[in-house]
């Protein structure tokens, strides 16, 4: 080799060494889907992402897809392996397979440069890639103790949003990166409440030491607004484009209560409490008692031990709208009779509180003092209308308290989802909204999100579903006997005792051996 030549690669050598864009652009190669093998040609948007990341130890990057970012990392690790000695990157995402293919990547890259830029590898397989520098690149998926036990020059976490136990990988991995280690966390939104979305927030808030790096679709130059439309028909709903396009977290997640569904209610219903009441302030109330109104307080028991809360509420039956909520850690006797007292003040309204485990001890209390508008089930969670209209006929085995079972569950969620998207239902608590906004459906089940409580959205629920069923059968039935005690008025029947209704002016005094009875006040 001629000491020209000699002195053209070392000074490429040198270029490359002190630009990953540089070095990318003129000897990376990708796998296009429809070209083939290509040259990491990069978007001005790429490049300004690369220096952001190479001047940053820690970047969150929040991320529209098919904008070649995962790729761009995987570009910027080879970069950081080949021009430092002994880098252990660690890549970790949602499965292995999805980590390998970050890998994969950076392999294809390291395969197809010129000699004169690879470094000897000593270990090449699917999982890992490892150079005779010391520098490594290795996938794995994702478990509490992923990084625990490795000095980690730089973390890469893939698809963050979506995987469920990332809050303790990253406290897992801290004391490693501590040493001077950083990391690349990128993600489509997957909705609000998470580890990735407050991280997020905290990183625009200047809260840790986050730089946030926002990509919406509109960053790619070759994208304009007919490509945006086109992906709503493509992904089949547009709540889906918001997520993979718009990089909102608002419409993103398998959220239960649609971000628009709340935000109306934030717009129009939510209010400030008027006053704030008892011992740890935590009752909160929008409206005084009406005499003249019936209220319903549907109520779900908590250990008292810190880990989640006692919640009840107070709603107005006929209005459907909340006028007190209570949310806090009384032990739960205590709740009982907080509960008969506020029961009590709002004209001895229907008490409805889930008896499961340790709502028996609550419900054990509000016996004890003897409330007698105490809200009963039927034994059997068969629930249609000949059921509870047995309840109110007394012909049904009782059990006090409301029973939350697999099928009683989804009935009470769906019931307080259709109030809220018909707008039928008039909700008040900022405390209630905010657990709405991170309850979602995880395999299937509605529930809170990790590390978040759903005791507000559970206890409302089972109001929701209590004032569309139970309390409408009950008028049912009432309705059926006011039809037969007018039936009374209207035949005026002879009754036993030889009482004839002609002779009076009441209909509804009867004669019942011998003694006469008023029966009105069924009425």
């Amino acid at each position: 080799m001629s000491q020209d030549l000699k002195k053209i690669i070392r000074q490429e050598y040198l270029k490359c060494a002190k630009d990953p864009v540089h070095f990318m652009k003129k000897y990376c190669n990708i796998q296009h889907p429809q070209r083939g093998r290509i040259l990491f040609n990069l978007y001005p948007f790429q490049e300004k992402v690369l220096h952001l990341m190479q001047d940053n130890p820690y970047s969150i990057i929040l991320k529209s897809r098919q904008l070649g970012i995962s790729t761009l990392t995987a570009g910027y690790s080879l970069w950081l392996m080949l021009f430092h000695k002994d880098k252990n990157v660690l890549c970790i995402a949602t499965k292995q397979e999805t980590a390998r293919n970050m890998v994969t990547k950076v392999k294809f890259m390291y395969d197809n440069l010129p000699s004169w830029l690879k470094i000897t590898a000593e270990e090449n397989n699917k999982l890992s890639l490892r150079l005779s520098n010391g520098s490594i690149i290795k996938a794995t998926s994702a478990s509490s103790d992923a990084g625990r036990s490795e000095a980690v020059s730089l973390l890469l976490i893939d698809e963050a949003a979506f995987i469920d136990n990332i809050g303790e990988i990253w406290a897992s991995s801290q004391q490693t990166l501590a040493t001077g280690g950083g990391a690349i966390v990128l993600s489509t939104p997957y909705g609000t409440g998470n580890w990735f979305h407050k991280t997020w927030v905290s990183a625009e808030n200047n809260e840790n030491d986050f730089l946030p790096i926002r990509l919406p679709w509109s960053v790619h130059p070759e994208r304009d607004q007919t490509w945006r439309n086109r992906q709503d028909e493509l992904l089949g709903d547009p709540r889906l484009a918001s997520q993979e396009c718009d990089c909102d977290f608002s419409t993103s997640g398998d959220i239960v209560f649609y971000s628009e569904w709340i935000e109306f209610l934030e717009q129009s219903t939510v209010q400030n409490p008027l006053e704030r009441r008892g011992a740890d302030q935590n009752l909160w109330v929008w409206e005084s008692a009406d005499y003249s109104r019936e209220y319903m307080i549907s109520a779900d028991v908590a250990r008292g031990d810190g880990k989640d809360y006692s919640a009840c509420h107070v709603i107005d039956i006929a209005t459907n709208t909340q006028v007190a909520e209570y949310r806090g850690q009384l032990p739960p006797k205590e709740f009982g009779y907080f509960l008969t007292g506020l029961a009590t003040e709002y004209n001895n309204a229907m008490l409805v509180v889930e008896n499961a485990n340790i709502g028996w001890a609550t419900l054990d209390a509000i016996q004890e003092r003897g409330y007698k508008n105490l809200y009963q089930s039927p034994k059997s969670d068969q629930l249609t209308a000949e059921s509870y209209l047995r309840v109110y006929e007394g012909n049904a085995e009782m059990v006090p308290g409301f029973t939350m079972s697999m099928r009683t569950r989804p009935l009470c969620i769906n019931k307080f989802r259709e109030f809220v998207g018909d707008k039928s239902v008039v909700i008040r608590s900022k405390r209630l909204i905010e657990e709405m906004k991170v309850f979602i459906w995880k395999n299937g089940r509605p529930e809170a999100q990790s590390g978040y409580n759903d005791d507000l959205v559970m206890s409302f629920g089972i109001g929701m579903f209590l004032r569309d069923t139970s309390l409408k059968f009950q008028q049912q039935s009432l309705d059926m006997a006011r039809a037969a005690l007018g039936s009374v008025k209207s035949n005026k029947v002879q009754y036993s005792g030889g009482y004839s209704a002609n002779n009076v002016q009441n209909p509804y005094n009867m004669e019942v051996n011998g003694k006469k009875e008023n029966i009105d006040w069924l009425l």
